[in-house]
């Protein structure tokens, strides 16, 4: 009976050792990395007001509430969807091994815990990641809006939010970002979501833009109503990109450091010659074209950010503040009412950042190379990435408006245009005369 006692005692501590070793190997949460993750979370939410003031200004007087709540009440639609089913398709475990799409294991955030998943991020809680993850997916079908500004029925808006976030962007981000995802394991660089986001808003907003047609203008003048709201909107945008990509670093690093710095870099560049470019075309300075340079830099970085230098980001600034001022004049030319330019900020600036990226990117930054340091092919990967966004986009996105505008119809009446949506979707407006 004593060795029993005796032994009893030593089994235990032989025990406790083992248990602890079993305990360290399990995820820790690092503070740091959290408390900038929390940080980067809000940061991206503010952006949704930058959005809504940014795109209010630019629309006439008449419609700048039913602009804002387009982006207002977008985040409150994704914010339940993300958490019931959106997550779980878009970093869901991989259905069959595809890439294709993530399965309903995190079905209404189901084992989605508070201690790390070292499958997305090692060293933050999970549903932190989810909850970061969720204010990217309430932005882009709220950049959307900006092409159909001022005419879309708000039913339509409403079930065309929920489709397009469920069918295409869900997808989008588990080809690109979900382990297993077929671009990622072919290798595609999207830092913070040049394809995800800003090519598949901007290819989109095109193709609803065409589908639901120009405005009737009544010999109205299609000017901002209010440019220093969307000048404030802008630099809202801009302070919340800085959490946006540097936040998709994921932790505290120096990774997260130099993607803030190459992000403010590149719109200050792209600001500059925005500006420039709309002088030289009109002969006055705009701080409208200020506004929109910025935006133009800070989408073209945002899948590179996380593999650039500073210098990259000047190159990459100065060039698609040009190319994105060129690319509303195109529109303009063909005149297809997009009628806040998302395709020729978004999508082309997206998909020229895309492809920025394969030339740009070098290993000291975030361990990928790419054309300047010895990987040309990379450039063939990010072509194949934003030719399979483009097209997924737009097909989805067509079958979706079609559904749509077959159910509740697309368009408000043209009495109802002529009043403004404020006064007949929403029964108040912006201003007392």
């Amino acid at each position: 009976m004593r060795r029993i006692r005796w032994l009893l005692p030593a089994l235990v501590a032989l025990a406790v050792p083992s248990a602890t070793v079993a305990a360290a190997e399990e995820p820790t949460i690092n503070s740091g990395d959290t408390a900038w993750l929390l940080m980067s979370t809000a940061l991206v939410m503010v952006m949704l007001p930058g959005l809504a003031l940014f795109y209010g200004g630019l629309v006439r007087r008449k419609n700048v509430l039913s602009t804002i709540m387009h982006s207002f009440f977008g985040l409150a639609i994704v914010s339940v969807v993300w958490v019931l089913w959106g997550y779980s398709l878009a970093f869901g475990p991989d259905v069959n091994g595809l890439g294709i799409i993530g399965g309903l294991d995190f079905l209404g955030f189901s084992n989605v815990g508070l201690t790390p998943d070292t499958r997305y991020a090692g060293t933050i809680p999970h549903v932190l990641f989810a909850s970061f993850q969720l204010m990217f997916a309430a932005i882009t079908p709220a950049l959307i809006t900006g092409a159909f500004a001022e005419r879309k029925r708000f039913g339509a808006f409403v079930v065309f939010t929920i489709l397009w976030s469920t069918l295409v962007y869900s997808p989008l981000a588990h080809w690109v970002w979900a382990p297993g995802g077929w671009l990622r394991t072919m290798g595609a660089l999207d830092f913070a979501g040049g394809t995800v986001v800003h090519i598949s808003s901007g290819v989109s907003a095109l193709v609803v833009a065409l589908m639901i047609g120009k405005r009737h203008t009544n010999g109205d003048r299609m000017e901002p109503h209010d440019v220093p709201m969307t000048v404030l909107g802008a630099g809202l945008l801009w302070f919340g990109w800085f959490g946006f990509n540097a936040g998709s670093a994921l932790a505290a690093t120096g990774q997260a450091a130099n993607a803030l710095l190459v992000t403010n870099t590149a719109a200050g560049a792209a600001t500059l010659t925005w500006v420039a470019a709309s002088y030289l075309h009109r002969r006055k300075v705009s701080v409208v074209g200020a506004a929109c340079g910025a935006v133009a830099g800070l989408v073209a970085i945002t899948p590179a950010s996380g593999f650039v230098t500073a210098g990259g980001a000047v190159l990459i600034g100065l060039a698609v503040g040009g190319l994105c001022y060129s690319a509303t004049l195109l529109r303009a030319r063909i005149k297809v009412d997009d009628a806040l330019d998302v395709f020729a900020v978004h999508g082309v600036g997206g998909s020229f950042g895309a492809l920025a990226t394969g030339v740009l990117a070098v290993a000291a930054i975030g361990g990928f190379s790419g054309a300047i340091d010895g990987n040309p092919g990379q450039i063939v990967t990010q072509l194949i990435a934003v030719g399979a966004t483009v097209a997924f986009s737009a097909a989805a996105t067509f079958v979706i408006v079609k559904v749509v505008d077959l159910v509740l119809g697309l368009r408000v009446t043209p009495e109802h245009e002529e009043a403004g949506l404020d006064l007949s979707v929403h029964g108040e407006a912006a201003y007392q005369v």
